[in-house]
């Protein structure tokens, strides 16, 4: 007998993925959509005034919303024979629903159970991730409100720059992070169904159906989404609801990819320079032949799955662009495929950093040891500017300095020996005037600036970051790390 080691299974929904995530787009739980938007069809259209529509063919349908194993059978049967899903699963579903066996898609298209049941599960899946987004977010605002003051050296270029702290850096992070919540809730609020609207979006086989009341087709479309929980469809269909909303929910979950890729380089930088680490489980193994590694695999996890994830706006794109008239098959595959995992990447995603940004470790003292190799060359300016305060030309101070910082620079990349700028400028009679100032000049807390305060602005209590997060507070209590196998 065959087992799930026999054939292909994809790593997202049996390695990386939640449950619920990996429920949601599953089998039954496409198909059992279907059979909902057949029974608000049908429940719909006897408010409307069909009467061979039966109260007991409804109660039937209402029975069996659940697809069974049964089921399935019966509807892959079908579909060998018949070449056709939907009508597969409405032969499935009359079976067990004989009463209403023969209104069961009534006037419909096979586009309104396939298209309306995307909308309802990219609906449901960005419900899914978003309040995992603002967990993230709650970790990352209490990172950098924990280590606002502490002084790190910044990089432009991935060249020491100037002093920053570690909460700022955290704090960028989150401004990122928060773009893609905003952007996510947005395109969350905008989500419109498609309705009933015919073979070409016409509503002709419905305006049939009501005898040329125009009224009652727009009543329909108006009842399907009371009972399927969207405010209203879009205003224009032709036999699928235009592609272009794929385009800008993929826009949304694909922008996610390159803020979480920014966020774990850094973290994969930093820990290749020993100053924040990854969580760490006391038995995790680094290599299989170098016991001593501590590899930031989280984080290479995440750019990882963030490559594949942000592939996917383009295939959207695409899609929506070769949509020919009113309808081409060519985006049926590729869809199938693409929606689904394009969800499941944003849930894997989120889970592991949301695990890694629970647990990230700072190691303060290898900051300062670190920092401390590049701060004399940073002091400089301010070394220059108090010997011009005191009468010494600035020019000629600049060039002064210049040459003890190639020398010193010199030593430390031509030798591998320790920055002894300071040391040389001591030795140096022409800086004398600012030698009583050195010591003080050196502790690092004097070049952060603003960076203590531009954290609390934004993280801090009534800033922007906590504004964002308020409706979120009862999600983010409740959720919990995931720990995950790589």
């Amino acid at each position: 007998m065959t087992s799930q080691y026999d054939t292909y299974q994809t790593s997202l929904t049996g390695r990386y993925c939640s449950p619920e995530m990996s429920g949601l787009f599953s089998q039954r739980s496409r198909h059992s959509a279907w059979r909902k938007l057949w029974l608000y069809l049908a429940q719909s259209e006897k408010e409307l005034g069909i009467d061979t529509i039966t109260d007991e063919g409804l109660e039937q349908m209402k029975a069996h919303l659940t697809v069974t194993d049964d089921d399935f059978e019966i509807a892959r049967v079908e579909e060998k024979k018949r070449r056709h899903d939907v009508m597969a699963h409405v032969h499935a579903f009359g079976q067990v629903s004989p009463a209403a066996a023969g209104i069961i898609h009534y006037g419909a298209t096979s586009c309104y159970v396939t298209d309306n049941t995307e909308l309802i599960l990219m609906r449901d899946a960005l419900d899914i991730v978003i309040p995992k987004i603002a967990k993230v977010l709650h970790n990352l605002q209490t990172f950098a409100l924990q280590w606002k003051a502490e002084p790190t050296l910044s990089f432009t270029h991935l060249q020491p720059a100037q002093v920053s702290t570690v909460g700022k850096r955290a704090a960028g992070w989150a401004q990122d992070l928060m773009m893609d919540l905003d952007e996510y809730q947005r395109v969350r609020n905008e989500l419109l169904f498609r309705g009933a609207q015919g073979t070409t979006g016409t509503q002709a086989s419905f305006l049939e159906i009501f005898d040329g009341d125009h009224g009652k087709c727009d009543q329909l479309n108006e009842l399907l989404c009371q009972k399927a929980g969207f405010k209203e469809c879009y205003d224009i269909s032709t036999q699928t609801y235009t592609r272009k909303v794929d385009c800008l929910v993929a826009n949304a979950a694909t922008g996610l990819a390159t803020t979480v890729t920014k966020i774990a380089s850094d973290l994969r930088h930093l820990a290749f320079l020993n100053e924040v680490g990854e969580p760490r489980e006391a038995d995790q193994i680094g290599s299989s032949a170098m016991a001593y590694k501590q590899n930031p695999m989280r984080s290479e996890r995440i750019a990882s799955l963030a490559r594949a994830l942000q592939g996917k706006a383009a295939n959207f794109m695409n899609t929506h662009a070769t949509q020919w008239m009113e309808r081409s098959l060519d985006d049926s595959a590729i869809r199938r495929m693409d929606i689904p995992e394009m969800f499941l990447l944003a849930d894997a995603i989120t889970i592991t950093l949301q695990n890694v940004t629970e647990g990230l470790t700072v190691f303060p003292k290898k900051i300062h040891s670190n920092l401390m190799q590049e701060l004399p060359f940073m002091v400089t300016e301010s070394i220059i500017m108090r010997l011009v305060k005191k009468g010494v030309s600035r020019q000629d101070a600049h060039e002064e300095i210049r040459v003890l910082s190639f020398e010193a620079s010199l030593r430390v990349k031509g030798d591998g020996l320790p920055n002894n700028l300071v040391d040389r400028i001591r030795d140096t009679e022409f800086f004398k005037p600012i030698w009583a100032d050195l010591d003080e000049m050196l502790k690092p807390e004097l070049y952060t600036g603003r960076s203590s305060q531009i954290v609390d602005k934004f993280c801090g209590p009534g800033g922007k970051l906590e504004q964002k997060l308020a409706p979120y507070q009862a999600s983010i209590k409740a959720a919990k790390a995931a720990h995950l196998s790589v």
